[in-house]
């Protein structure tokens, strides 16, 4: 009995170098799989999130189905790993080099387009409105915050300074109560950035993101209106690190990435 096998490819994204930035898994499929396999598949890679892609009509329309998985679990937004699809779906051939791919997604339709080397991912702003800062959270974090706020998604913490946010050792094992996906930690940006970020999501099962693009959704509007300016620079300093270029565009959030293949091969389908 023959079975069959889908396509995968790990991409590192928002980085032009192999082995920096965010990997992130992209299985690309014939049509829908069970929410069960593809979860196995995403344990499987160990990845901070694998991409399931796969056409909704005519793929030539570049219109296409995808979703997101963590280790644990399915989660409603991921930005590397939207990337990492629209750049596996450019260099497979599936869609035409430049033809904007289109997705629908649980956070509703994202798009991504192709400027020269950059990949431009058109998502929502998810701005973050300031909260008390849980009393627990300066102890977590082993630093004092200047600001807190929450958005859907996670918290979003301000620290004193660059350096602070990038010396951080905070205890991962206190987080679960929070009852959000994670924290978002930043200060002004250095090295020529306008800001800098770190983003702990142990809560589903990522305990450092190398590189998270939805945490920009809510850095984006933040930093814009700090700053005064629309246009930004942002690099999240985690160990791998990774560069993004933001464009606040009213409700939009315009996130631009370089993204590089490191593997490509085949999997046991559903």
């Amino acid at each position: 009995m023959t079975r069959l096998t889908q396509p995968i490819a790990v991409v590192d994204a928002f980085t032009s170098q192999a082995f920096r930035g965010n990997p992130a898994g992209v299985c690309l499929l014939d049509g829908p799989a069970p929410s069960e396999w593809m979860q196995l598949v995403a344990r499987e890679m160990a990845h901070a999130e694998t991409a399931f892609v796969w056409p909704l009509a005519d793929h030539e329309s570049g219109f296409f189905s995808l979703k997101w998985f963590t280790p644990t679990t399915e989660v409603d937004l991921c930005g590397h790993a939207t990337l990492a699809a629209a750049h596996w779906l450019w260099q497979s051939g599936m869609l035409p080099i430049g033809q904007p791919a289109r997705f629908a997604t649980l956070s509703g339709p994202l798009g991504a387009t192709l400027d020269g080397d950059w990949i431009e991912l058109d998502f929502p702003a998810e701005p973050a409105q300031a909260v008390p800062a849980p009393p627990e959270l300066a102890d977590m974090l082993g630093a004092k915050p200047v600001w807190v706020g929450r958005n859907r998604l996670d918290y979003l913490v301000e620290l004193t300074d660059a350096a602070q946010v990038r010396a951080l050792t905070p205890d991962l094992s206190r987080f679960g109560p929070l009852g959000f996906r994670g924290i978002i930690v930043t200060a002004a940006g250095d090295e020529g950035y306008d800001l800098v970020s770190r983003g702990f999501f142990p809560n589903v099962g990522i305990p450092e993101d190398p590189v998270t693009g939805s945490a920009h959704c809510a850095l984006a509007p933040y930093w814009a209106a700090k700053l005064g300016k629309t246009e930004l620079s942002a690099y999240q300093a985690s160990a791998r690190g990774g560069e993004l270029r933001l464009r606040l565009d009213g409700v939009r959030v315009k996130l631009r990435g370089q993204a590089v293949t490191t593997l490509e091969g085949r999997i046991w389908g559903p």
